[in-house]
């Protein structure tokens, strides 16, 4: 039994008893970042000390690769695929190579998607990655110690034949601890390792036409792809009230049913299995969207939070669901999503957990821009310090947290 290789955790398959089990074993951020730079320029990122780190790839849309709250010998929190990276090889699809936060643009499927050419059907056949939120680089428009910031001009066509002239502008901030605890509401707690940074990303309409419900929108698209470990839960903090007024809890139809035991739904959570071994997804309207999602890995004792700006006047998101639609403005404000083989037998993308957040659909006139800001935090120490956050920040408990999901 193979299961392909990543970077900050290794899968390491036992066989016993005709059981198998699978345990992770940790690679440190200095290793990351020594196999990254043979392979491709980085940036870093370190506040004074050198203990929060963060590292970048502007030949891969000024992504965040990973990050660290440990300085060199620290785990390295990002998910990277080094099989790909190794190969240096395109692929067709998607490629793959990780990252905390990537750069995206929605919608994925839909009359109005980026990813499928006109007339397909919507499979994983005919989904292709544009090439510029895909393999394109960004350029270096500016650095520091603590920021970086790049920028790209591209066009992308939709699955209706609308063409989008695009203007992006993209910076990576690492943020002092100060201002972490001021942007979560927390007081600090004593004895957490943390590393913090945020993404401002913002799209232009560079061409001569509006954007527009009746052409399609584009909307920022940000996407983390993290460690998976049987231990890891992801939690997604929900506003409670009647379908009626708020919609569904969640939408979780994207890749099929997801069994109960992967997915438990209550009146103002979501927690969601983040193992790598089962290709699932869900989302939340912007209406129930605390703004607000985190994943606890209880074997490691990681609790990563990811924090979004989010307009609470805005309604109108891209809806990415495979399929033609009839509210194609009705989508999703956060998502996650857990790999795994697309098929029986076959090889998943990663494996990997992402956490996700989107822009408004951005219905933009010529030379109007909107921006979508994320933050994404990465907590380890003491349960008891991390427990505080993780109440005051997701409502709810560790111990919640790793008894919501039955036990396999």
């Amino acid at each position: 039994m193979k299961f392909p290789q990543p970077s900050a955790f290794s899968w390491v398959v036992l066989a016993t008893l005709g059981c198998v089990r699978l345990h992770l074993s940790a690679a440190t951020f200095g290793e990351d970042a020594a196999f990254l730079q043979s392979h491709t320029g980085i940036i870093q990122l370190s506040d004074a000390s050198g203990s929060a780190k963060v590292l970048l790839s502007p030949a891969w849309q000024g992504r965040v690769l990973t990050s660290t709250a440990g300085g060199d010998a620290g785990p390295s929190f990002g998910w990277i695929n080094r099989e790909l990276i190794d190969s240096g090889k395109l692929v067709p699809h998607f490629n793959a190579f990780g990252g905390e936060d990537r750069f995206w643009l929605g919608p994925e499927g839909g009359q109005f998607s980026i990813f499928f050419a006109h007339g397909v059907a919507f499979n994983l056949t005919n989904w292709f990655t544009p090439a510029p939120v895909d393999s394109l680089p960004f350029t270096v428009a500016g650095r520091s110690r603590t920021a970086a910031s790049f920028t790209a001009q591209f066009s992308v066509t939709n699955y209706s034949g609308t063409c989008f002239e695009v203007g992006v502008k993209r910076t990576v901030r690492l943020l002092e601890p100060a201002a972490v605890w001021t942007l979560l509401k927390v007081a600090p707690a004593p004895g957490l390792n943390l590393v913090a940074y945020e993404t401002d990303n913002t799209i232009r309409n560079q061409g001569t036409q509006p954007w527009t419900r009746q052409t399609g929108a584009l909307s920022i698209w940000l996407l983390g792809q993290f460690n998976p470990s049987p231990a890891t839960t992801i939690v997604v903090p929900i506003k409670n009230g009647p379908e009626s007024s708020l919609g569904v809890r969640v939408t979780s139809n994207y890749f099929g049913p997801i069994p109960p035991a992967r997915l438990v739904v209550r009146d103002d959570h979501l927690f969601f299995k983040g193992d790598g071994l089962f290709r699932s997804k869900i989302g939340i309207n912007p209406v129930r969207s605390q703004a607000i999602l985190g994943s606890y890995d209880a074997d490691h004792q990681v609790l990563t939070l990811v924090q979004y700006d989010q307009d609470p006047a805005a309604t109108d998101y891209v809806n990415s669901l495979w399929q033609l639609q009839d509210h194609p403005f009705s989508g999703d404000a956060v998502n996650s999503y857990n790999d795994g083989p697309p098929a029986p037998g076959a090889k998943p993308l990663g494996p990997f957990y992402e956490m996700e957040s989107s822009s408004p659909a951005a219905f933009l006139a010529p030379g109007q821009s909107l921006s979508h800001v994320r933050r994404t935090m990465h907590l380890t120490g003491p349960v008891a310090a991390l427990n505080t956050v993780a109440l005051a920040t997701l409502g709810v408990s560790l111990a919640d947290i790793q008894s919501a999901l039955p036990k396999p």
